[in-house]
Formats: C-alpha cells, structure tokens, sequence
C-alpha cells in the first residue's frame, strides 16, 4: 500500500507571513564578512550574526511567532515551556510584549544569571519554577502543568510556527546576501533553526549546501539521519547547552532529512577553541553552540576555497564563569595540556629535579596534588602540565620514563582523568 503520508514543509508566504509579524519585535541582524576566517579559508566568510537579538539569540523569532498565532482562549488560559537557556527568554519577552501570563519551567541548577536574565524579560507576565535536576525533568513538569489547566506548551523547535519563525533567518540571509550562497553551516540542537532555513534556501535558492553542525557528544540528527528515523539517545555530552538535546523535533527530522547537504559533528574542544578565538580576535562574544558553525569550517576547508559561505552565529549568552573551563578543553583539544601521574622519589632535591631537568624550559604547571602514597620509596602526584607545542610531549615523556617519574599519563584514559583532575 502507497505511504500518502504528508510531511510538514514551511511555505514561503508562511514564512513571509512570520517576519512580518516580527518588524519591530526581532531585530533583522548583519550580515557581516569576516576578515580573519575569510583569510584563513581563502572565502568570503559571512557571519549572520544572530547573537545581537534583543535576547542575544534568535529563539525569539519561533516563540514570539507561536504565540503571537494563539487564540483568544488559549491566551486567557496562560502558555508554559521548558528550558534551561536560549528558549525561555524568546518565551519571557514574548509574554511581556503579547501580555500573556506564562510559566517558565528551568531546571534547578540553572545558573542565576540565566534565570535573572528570564525575569528581566518578562518582567510580572512571566513566574519562573525551578524544578528538578536536568531540562528532562523541566519538561515534564511543564507538561503536566500544561495538561491539568489547559495551558498551551510552547515548544522550543518541533512546532510548525517555530520553525516558520526560525525560517526568518534564512530569508534575511538571502535579501541580505549580494552575491550567490554557496555554502550555509547552521547549528542543530532539536533542528528548528536548520528546519526552517532550510527550507527557504530550497525554495528561493536550491543550489546552497546546507550543512548542519552538532557537537560531538549530542550527534542526535546525525545518528537520526543516518539511521533513516528519529532516535533518542541514551546520554548526551551537555556542554554544548544550547545545542544538547537526546532527540530532535520529528517535524524538524523529517524536514532536515530531505534538505540538508551534509550532517557533521564538531569536537567540543574545538568549539572552546573558536569562542577564543573570536573574542581574542575579533572582540566577539559567542556561547558554545553559537561557535558551532564556524567551528565547523575546518573539515570543509578543500570545498569552500573562494566560495561565498555563510555561518549562523546563533547565540552569546555565554556565563563568563565558565571561561576557566573553555580554556581547559581548547588546550586538551589543541594537545597542548597533558595530565599525568608523577612519582616523586623520597629524597631531597626530588621535586627540584623534575621542574628543572625533566620539564623543558616553557613548560608550565599548572595543577599539582600529592595523591595517596603507594609504596614507602615513592610521593605520588597528579601533575598537569601546559606545552607550547604538541611536539614537546613525547621528549617529554621520554625524559620521565629514563628518570624514573612517569607513572602514567591520564589523557587518554577519560575514566580515570574524571576521577583524579
């Protein structure tokens, strides 16, 4: 029997229809080239740069599109979401600016700064419930509120609304563009944003490559796609916030699966990389997923020599309190920070010897802590160390094993890094 089911496509009057309901709520960001990374990747590399939104992301556009599309009763009865970030502040300013009451589910570790940003939005159309451990749990009580008083869930990516509202980006890119879009990389968390701009570049441009970016440790669109159905993942690497999800949307999966050139994954060390990069370099301020497309850029370096290629920049709503962690995964991920498990002769001078004979001369410590003696000859530490090339490490290795303090090198043994770092 024939499958006459119909798969969910935005049309270009309905994504028209969505940036007109956002003159004057979501601002119409730059387009702008970059002089560094056009450079670098001999292009013309193009940034749509979604992180100078009002809520410095482009999850207004979706929120404010569902919700400026609900009915008279569906606003008496209240709207609610979950989310731990982007989301929630889209939704907050759209009660604010629709005075819709709304409930904002955020799991309880989500840091002040985000949930102060929230209030800030909503100002008194908005209450903020702080529940549980992770987003899982935000959700499901967002749901059960949402089915007890008949409230309207303002999904953040599988809706036909949101994805039309996301679907703005890419009819901004292309007014904006002034010559041919080769190449578009997009950040994929649940798949509304690649959903909707997407489908506007089938439709008004169908020569651009698509290509859609996850982070390494949340690759659920890519092991969706290639598995040729959506699939929930058991556990997902949550550093990435903004682009973490266990299962995409099945509307966006369906549309993605049809649009996109290519799915890729980015390690999340490089993502830390390119957040340092762009503020060292160009003064600009990206949350991680907000890096992911441009991190991206690195693995097509062949295809897009002298194209004209456009980057998603989706979001800066980074805390500033993680930048100690971002630094540490961009040198992991550059091989220039290595861990390892040192033995310490007891004699006098032991500890002297090592910074001075062992360790090259711009080889820097930087964590050292005694750990449980395991015999009577030898202290034992965990030692972290900062190389200014990769290639120091094996001399490196090689001087410890011929003196006697290598005791094991804990990089590439992540249980046991976890454990002693």
């Amino acid at each position: 029997m024939e499958n006459t089911t119909t798969i969910y496509k935005p049309t270009l009057a309905s994504v028209e229809a969505a940036a007109e309901k956002l003159k004057g709520v979501a601002s119409v960001t730059p387009l702008i080239s970059n002089r560094n990374y056009s450079k670098q990747f001999d292009a013309n590399i193009m940034f749509k740069r979604e992180d100078l939104q009002q809520v410095r992301s482009y999850k207004i556009r979706g929120a404010y599109n569902k919700m400026s599309s609900l009915s008279q009763t569906e606003i008496e009865n209240g709207i609610v979401c979950a989310s731990a970030g982007n989301h929630a502040q889209g939704v907050a300013i759209s009660c604010k600016l629709l005075k819709i009451k709304g409930t904002i589910f955020m799991p309880s570790p989500t840091p002040n700064q985000k949930v102060e940003q929230v209030k800030m939005f909503g100002e008194e159309y908005i209450d903020v419930v702080l529940v549980g451990d992770t987003f899982d749990d935000a959700y499901h009580a967002a749901m059960q509120q949402s089915e007890a008083l008949n409230k309207t869930f303002i999904h953040p990516f599988n809706d036909e609304k949101v994805i039309e509202g996301q679907a703005t980006v890419g009819l901004e890119i292309i007014d904006q563009a002034q010559h041919p879009i080769h190449y578009v990389f997009v950040p994929v968390g649940g798949g509304g944003l690649s959903a909707g701009l997407s489908s506007v570049f089938k439709l008004l441009s169908p020569n651009t490559k698509i290509i859609g970016v996850e982070p390494t440790g949340a690759p659920s669109m890519s092991t969706s796609l290639r598995r040729k159905q959506n699939t929930e993942l058991k556990n997902i690497e949550n550093f990435v916030d903004g682009a973490a999800v266990k299962r995409v949307g099945d509307l966006n999966f369906a549309i993605c699966q049809q649009n996109l050139s290519d799915m890729i994954t980015v390690d999340e060390g490089k993502v830390c990389q390119t957040i340092l990069e762009l503020y060292n370099k160009d003064a600009v301020v990206v949350e991680p997923a907000g890096a992911l497309s441009i991190a991206a850029l690195e693995q097509y370096k062949e295809e897009i020599k002298g194209k004209n290629v456009v980057c998603v920049v989706s979001g800066s709503n980074n805390d500033i309190t993680r930048t100690p962690e971002i630094k540490e995964r961009a040198l992991l991920h550059a091989n220039l920070k290595h861990y390892f498990i040192v033995k310490f002769p007891q004699r006098a001078g032991a500890l002297r010897e090592f910074v001075v004979d062992i360790l090259g001369p711009t080889d820097d410590i930087t964590h050292f802590e005694y750990t449980k003696k395991v015999n009577r000859e030898n202290d034992v530490a965990v030692v972290g160390l900062e190389l200014k090339s990769p290639s120091d490490l094996e001399p490196l290795i090689t001087k410890m094993k011929l003196n006697n303090f290598f005791g094991d090198y804990l990089n590439d043994k992540p249980d046991l890094f976890q454990f002693l770092v």
